[in-house]
C-alpha cells in the first residue's frame, strides 16, 4: 500500500521541513510522557511537605502515574483501531496537558494522586502512538531516522527528569514540574491535528472486550503496586505484598487465557507468535532493565555517599544521553543497511563492557572519573535501542504495528519499574552484608585505632571514624557488585538477540498502525 493511498481528503504526504516539524511534535509528545515518569522522583519531599503528608505517602505521586500509564499503554492498539491513531493521540495530548494543570493546582495529596492517575491514563498512549505515527508519516527508507528521533527522547527523558524536577523545586516551586507540560501539550495537540489528520485510517468498530479490560486493570495494577511498594513494605514479609502477588499471578493467567481465545481481544497477544518480535522485545526488556537499573543507582550513590547535589548527580548521568544524541544519526542510517541483529548485539555488548568498566569505582573518584565511563555507555545506546525497535516492528504483520508498539512499550516500561525496585533492594542488602563482613576484617592489627588514638580523639570518636570508613567502603563495594551484575545482564541480553530470525522486510511506514 503506497503512502498516498492512506491519506485522507486527497492531501499530499508531508515532505521536507513540514515532515520534520511533524516528527519533532511527535518526539516532544513522547518526551514529556516519559519525562513525567521520573520528574517527580526528587520532588516527593517538597510535595509532601507542602501538602502536609508524610514522605512515604508522597511516593503515591510516583506510583499512581506509573500504574495508570502501565494499564493504558497495552490498550493503545485497540484504541487506535477503534477511534483512530491520530484522534487518540491528539485527545491524549490535550488531556495530558489539562491533567498536568490539575496536578499543579492540587491542594491536597488525594487531589494530586487523582490528577496523576488521570495524567497517567492520558500519557500512556502517547509513547506507542508517537512511534506508530512517526512510522506512518515517514517513507520506509527513512524509518530508521524516525526511530532514531523517537529512541533518543525515550532514553534521554528519564535521565533529565530528576535534574529538571530538582531544579524547578529548588528555584521555583513543586507545581512547576507539572505546569511546564501544559503549554507544550496544548501546542502539540493543536499542531498534530492540523498536520496529521490526513493520515487517519478507517476505523474498526470491534466490540469492547470488557472482561479483558477488567482483567488487564486488575493484574497490571496489582503488579505495579507490588513493584512500587515492595521495598517500602519489606517485600514478602508483608501480607499486602503477598496478596498483590497472588492477585497479579492469577489475574495474569486469566487474562492470558481469555485474550488468546477472545475474537476481538482488548490486547492483541497474537503478535507474540512472531519469533522476531518476541525475541526483540525480550532483548529490549532485559537491556532496558539493566540500563534503567544503573541509571537509578548512580545518582542515589552520588547524592547519598559521594556528596553530590541532585543537580550535579543528574548532570553526571546525563552525559550518556548527550553522547547518544551524536551517535544516533549513524545508528539510524546503519539500521537500514546492516542486519539489525548485528547492530543490537554490538550496541548491547558495548553497554555491558562499559558497565563492567564502572564496576571498579573507588570513593576518591573525581567527577570526570565517574562521567567518562557514562559517556562511553552513551555511544552504545543508539545501536541498542534504534535497531532493536525497528527489528521488533519489522517482524510483525503491517496491520499489527500499533498493537506491537503498545506491547513493546508496556514491557519496556514494566521492566524499568521492576529493575528500579530490584536494584535498590539488592543495593541496600549488599551494603548491610558488606558492612558486617568488613567489621570482622578491618583493622585486625589495631594500627588505624592506634593512629587515631594518637591524634587525641576520644574512644567514641575513634569508633565513629572507623565505622565511617567501613560504611564508605561497604557502599562502594555494593555499588561495584551491582554494576557487575548489570554488566552481565547486558551481555546476556546481547546474546539473546541471535535467537531472532533475520527480518524479511523493513518497517513499512505506509501501513503501520492500522
Amino acid at each position: 500500500m503506497s503512502q498516498t493511498k492512506i491519506l485522507n481528503s486527497g492531501e499530499a504526504p508531508l515532505t521536507g521541513g513540514m515532515l520534520w516539524a511533524a516528527a519533532i511534535i511527535l518526539a516532544v509528545a513522547n518526551f514529556v510522557a516519559v519525562l513525567d515518569m521520573t520528574i517527580a522522583n526528587v520532588s516527593v519531599p517538597n510535595i509532601s511537605g507542602a501538602l502536609g503528608a508524610a514522605t512515604s505517602q508522597g511516593t503515591w505521586v510516583i506510583t499512581s502515574y506509573a500504574v495508570a500509564e502501565a494499564i493504558t499503554v497495552p490498550l493503545t492498539g485497540w484504541l487506535a483501531a477503534r477511534f483512530g491513531a491520530v484522534r487518540v493521540f491528539v485527545v491524549s495530548m490535550a488531556l495530558f496537558g489539562a491533567f498536568s494543570a490539575l496536578c499543579g493546582m492540587s491542594t491536597s495529596l488525594g487531589m494530586l494522586v487523582f490528577a496523576r492517575i488521570c495524567q497517567g491514563f492520558s500519557g500512556g498512549p502517547l509513547m506507542p502512538l508517537s512511534q506508530t505515527l512517526l512510522l506512518r508519516i515517514f517513507p520506509k527508507e527513512k524509518a530508521g531516522a524516525a526511530m532514531g528521533l523517537w529512541a533518543m527522547t525515550t532514553l534521554i527523558a528519564p535521565v533529565l527528569g530528576p535534574i529538571l524536577g530538582g531544579y524547578l523545586c529548588d528555584e521555583y516551586s513543586w507545581p512547576w514540574i507539572f505546569y511546564i507540560n501544559v503549554s507544550i501539550a496544548f501546542v502539540c495537540a493543536f499542531v498534530a491535528w492540523s498536520m496529521l489528520k490526513r493520515y487517519e485510517l478507517p476505523l474498526l468498530k470491534n466490540p469492547i472486550d470488557r472482561i479483558g479490560l477488567v482483567l488487564l486493570i486488575v493484574w497490571v495494577g496489582a503488579l505495579q503496586l507490588m513493584i512500587d511498594e515492595g521495598k517500602n513494605l519489606d517485600w514478602f514479609a508483608s501480607d499486602e505484598i503477598i496478596a498483590l502477588t497472588v492477585i497479579a499471578i492469577i489475574g495474569f493467567a486469566a487474562f492470558l487465557i481469555w485474550e488468546l481465545h477472545e475474537e476481538h481481544p482488548i490486547v492483541d497477544l497474537r503478535v507474540f507468535r512472531h519469533r522476531g518480535f518476541s525475541i526483540s522485545v525480550l532483548t529490549i526488556s532485559l537491556a532496558f532493565a539493566a540500563f534503567f537499573g544503573a541509571n537509578v543507582l548512580t545518582p542515589q550513590w552520588l547524592q547519598s555517599f559521594m556528596g553530590y547535589t541532585a543537580t550535579s548527580a543528574g548532570t553526571a548521568t546525563a552525559w550518556a544521553g548527550v553522547f547518544a544524541m551524536f551517535v544516533a544519526p549513524i545508528a539510524a542510517t546503519l539500521s537500514n543497511k546492516v542486519d539489525s541483529r548485528r547492530l543490537v548485539f554490538g550496541g548491547v555488548m558495548w553497554l555491558g563492557l562499559a558497565t563492567l568498566l564502572r564496576s571498579v569505582a573507588t570513593t576518591d573518584m573525581s567527577y570526570w572519573d565517574i562521567s567518562i565511563p557514562i559517556m562511553i555507555m552513551g555511544l552504545g545506546l543508539p545501536f541498542f535501542f534504534i535497531p532493536s525497535t525497528t527489528l521488533a516492528l519489522a517482524s510483525v504483520d503491517e496491520h499489527e504495528t500499533a498493537s506491537a508498539a503498545g506491547l513493546m512499550n508496556f514491557l519496556r516500561t514494566l521492566s524499568g519499574a521492576f529493575a528500579t525496585s530490584l536494584i535498590t533492594t539488592l543495593w541496600d542488602d549488599q551494603i548491610t552484608k558488606n558492612h558486617a563482613e568488613l567489621v570482622g576484617l578491618s583493622d585486625s592489627d589495631q594500627r588505624v585505632r592506634s593512629m587515631l588514638d594518637g591524634t587525641g580523639m576520644t574512644a567514641d570518636a575513634v569508633m565513629k571514624s572507623i565505622d565511617g570508613l567501613i560504611s564508605d567502603q561497604a557502599v562502594m563495594l555494593a555499588t561495584n557488585q551491582i554494576m557487575t551484575a548489570v554488566g552481565i545482564a547486558f551481555i546476556v541480553a546481547a546474546t539473546v538477540i541471535w535467537l531472532a530470525p533475520k527480518p524479511k522486510r523493513v518497517v513499512d511506514a505506509s501501513a503501520s498502525g492500522h
